[in-house]
């Protein structure tokens, strides 16, 4: 195969103050034409350093590229190092030759300017085209990435689309040059995995018909399984593993390789706990990399629960009285419009919604973003107000309840949210933020109790003591998800609403953030509703599920006969949807490949 890309040694650092920072640290791995590289690893592993440093995007100070070469071998046979380009000769590769879609697309799109003007533009800049040619070709390449009604989302600005919407215009961006190499950081974290599988469908498809290389950069295995031809595994700025897709999820040899693939919420199986990295490999005093010597397969046949020992468990969890029941359940927002800003309509956001939740158990609610499932944990909360219906909790009815009973039952009741940056006060400590709750529902005598209950909940939570006085923006994403956490627990809640607490993570923090809530669940007695739209993880976590769609429930019922044997074609689609990374799934994802290959040389 032609060589496309070609990374040697590559070396990009951060100067801090007194420090230097190797984020990536001699890097070395190929991408060849028609092929996509997967680049896999934690946050923190170098991969987004590694594309920006393709993109010549690493900003300086403080970040500058040290060391290294990275070859980009032209269509006429002519190679060129884009690291000796200057400024004004990279901007003729990028776009041109090399395009990137980035993780977030509502901060990689203007909020002021349409979609279709940002596309035109991108157009207008690389080639030599009228703005009336360029609008054409935008409409072309919205309907090459299949956006419903393109007229409509040319016109559209970006909080007027979906998410997945909007990863399209990304796409139609980066293709509308016919680039040689795509880079896509974390195109689809975010994402639903029914458009999940829609967007790598389509990659796949613009792949096929413009012969591209990928760099494909990711934290979830699964996706790579499907996608990926080689792997390139990434450990704090190094590539620790890479090989063939089939030989590294066959028979991975780094223990931190091992790790990734074994902390994915099984689907065939109910684990008595997810496993995480450190389970395969762990550090000594200085720094260097103990292998356990475990396989993944041995390792996680120990942690499979008997399906016996389940079902006793869940006769006895549904013989009790519930302990919330959600009645007929209608929660509607109005569409304000015409001359005098009337009410012109309703979206139905949550439409007719019943069901029960025992004491103990873990009750999820999964569906695409807006089927409802976020809308009915705000509405149980009352942090949305119901239009009809019943919200029964320990026989009283939430929604008639006066001021000073709401705040006794969000005292039992508590919710953490998506985004826990966003839920933290960025000028308040983490501590006082826990503490906060404590101080408001006057739980202990004073603030000397309170911090003492907050230092003891931190440690709970797997967070160090004196982190008390730091402020969120010092913490990782899972450490602020654990925050998060210990704020709910702070003021010893019955019941815990989880929305979407782990959409956001790493796969090896997810595991462990999932590991603590039901740790947590079992130390203090705990209910949980778990709200989220990956299937896999709903499953792994919930005793029974409800699949939500267009504010209604799809179906309803025990976890794991939903997942074996689904009632509805749309339960079916989302785990249809769902990127397991089987090896069945490589073999015939690698059939494909060579099929293609073997065409294209005849």
């Amino acid at each position: 195969m032609k060589k496309l890309l070609e990374f040697k040694n590559l070396v990009t650092e951060f100067h801090t103050e007194g420090n230097v920072v190797k984020a990536v640290n001699n890097v070395s791995f190929t991408l060849n034409k028609g092929e996509t590289v997967g680049i896999v690893g934690e946050s923190g592993s170098g991969k987004s350093v590694t594309s920006l440093s393709a993109m010549r995007l690493i900003p300086s100070p403080p970040g500058k590229i040290s060391g290294g070469e990275i070859l980009f071998h032209k269509k006429d046979e002519g190679v060129v190092d884009l690291l000796k380009l200057s400024i004004e000769e990279m901007r003729g590769y990028r776009g041109n030759e090399l395009a990137m879609i980035f993780q977030e697309p509502m901060t990689s799109l203007n909020p002021v300017f349409t979609c279709g003007h940002q596309v035109v533009e991108a157009i207008m800049l690389h080639q030599k085209m009228t703005a009336k040619e360029a609008k054409k070709l935008t409409i072309e390449l919205f309907n090459s990435v299949k956006l419903p009604e393109p007229e409509r989302v040319f016109n559209s600005y970006p909080h007027q689309i979906s998410g997945g919407q909007k990863q399209r215009v990304m796409i139609a961006m980066a293709m509308s040059c016919k680039p040689s190499v795509l880079i896509a950081d974390e195109p689809t974290t975010a994402l639903d995995v029914t458009v999940q599988k829609t967007i790598l469908e389509l990659m796949q498809q613009l792949q096929k018909e413009n012969e591209m290389g990928i760099m494909f950069i990711t934290h979830d295995l699964g996706v790579i399984a499907e996608l990926a031809d080689k792997v390139v595994v990434m450990y704090k700025g190094e590539v620790v593993e890479q090989g063939d897709v089939w030989n590294i999820f066959k028979n991975p040899q780094h223990p931190y390789t091992k790790g990734l693939l074994a902390c994915r919420p099984p689907l065939e199986h109910r684990y008595k706990f997810l496993p995480t990295v450190s389970d395969f490999m762990q550090l000594d005093d200085s720094g260097n990399i103990i292998d356990s010597g475990i396989s993944v397969s041995d390792f996680t046949k120990k942690l499979i629960i008997p399906k016996k020992v389940r079902e006793n468990k869940q006769k006895e969890l549904f013989s009790t009285k519930a302990i919330l029941q959600i009645k007929n359940l209608k929660t509607f927002f109005p569409i304000k419009g015409g001359f005098f800003g009337g009410t012109t309509g309703f979206v139905k956001a949550v439409n007719d919604v019943s069901f029960d939740v025992y004491p103990g158990e873990t009750l999820g609610l999964v569906g695409e973003s807006g089927c409802g499932k976020t809308t009915i944990g705000r509405t149980i909360i009352q942090l949305e107000k119901a239009t009809e219906g019943q919200i029964i909790y320990k026989g009283n009815d939430v929604i008639n309840m006066n001021a000073k009973e709401l705040r006794s039952f969000r005292k039992e009741v508590q919710i953490i949210f998506q985004d826990p940056y966003s839920s933290l006060n960025p000028r308040m400590t983490i501590g006082n933020a826990i503490m906060e709750p404590m101080q408001v529902h006057g739980i202990l005598n004073n603030d000397d109790e309170r911090k003492k209950r907050v230092e003891e909940l931190l440690k709970r939570v797997n967070l160090d003591p004196s982190h008390f006085y730091r402020y969120p923006h010092e913490f990782s994403g899972g450490q602020r998800q654990r925050i998060g956490i210990a704020r709910a627990l702070a003021v010893n809640p019955k019941f815990i609403i989880c929305d979407e607490s782990v959409s956001a993570l790493d796969v090896s923090v997810q595991a462990q953030v999932l590991n603590l809530l039901n740790e947590l669940k079992e130390d203090y007695g705990l209910t949980y509703i778990f709200i989220s739209h990956d299937l896999s993880v709903v499953k792994y976590m919930s005793d029974r599920m409800v699949v939500m769609q267009s504010g209604v429930i799809e179906e309803m019922g025990d976890a794991d006969q939903i997942y074996s044997g689904p009632k509805t074609d749309y339960t079916k689609k989302l785990i249809d949807a769902i990127p397991e990374g089987k090896l069945d799934d490589i073999k015939k994802h690698l059939k494909t490949r060579d099929a293609k290959i073997n065409k294209q040389e005849v």
